[in-house]
């Protein structure tokens, strides 16, 4: 199995478990007289193997992650940490641009109301968040390819 593919399968995973708490929410308590529409319990062993098989899949998928070095030397998991990194940082920058551009608010009605001045060039952090979203997207590139090269480890 090729690492993409378990990707997809721990995504099938953890919806699977999502969609079976709900379940078992809705029919963890009935009225007397009344059947649940599932088994409650039924549904909780489910949900427990499936959580067992996604604890299986994510080990196998992080000692692949580790294991696994890319063309810069890196291994996958460090390409992954940045970004992460990269991905907080933009949003930071993005967030700090539209504070000064005044796109959150606080812009003046009447011309008694005093000005507001931008404390960071904005800019100046909308070009660097578009260099951060290139990053992105080329490290996500690379993530990607590698996903579809790479053999998931026993």
């Amino acid at each position: 199995m090729q690492l993409a593919e378990a990707l997809i399968e721990r995504a099938d995973l953890q919806k699977r478990i999502e969609q079976l708490r709900g379940r078992i929410a809705a029919n963890a308590r009935y009225q007397e007289g009344e059947e649940p529409d599932e088994d409650a319990r039924e549904l909780l062993a489910e949900a427990e193997r499936s959580i067992d098989a996604l604890e299986v899949l994510l080990a196998r998928i992080n000692a692949t992650n580790a294991s696994t070095t890319v063309a810069s030397g890196q291994t996958v998991t460090a390409l992954l940490a940045r970004r992460d990194a990269l991905r907080l940082r933009h949003a930071l920058v993005t967030g700090a641009a539209d504070a000064t551009a005044g796109t959150t608010g606080g812009y003046r009605q009447l011309r008694s109301e005093l000005r507001t001045f931008a404390a960071l060039p904005t800019a100046e952090l909308r070009s660097r968040a578009d260099a951060l979203a290139k990053e992105i997207r080329e490290l996500d590139a690379v993530v990607q390819r590698t996903n579809w090269e790479v053999t998931l480890v026993d």
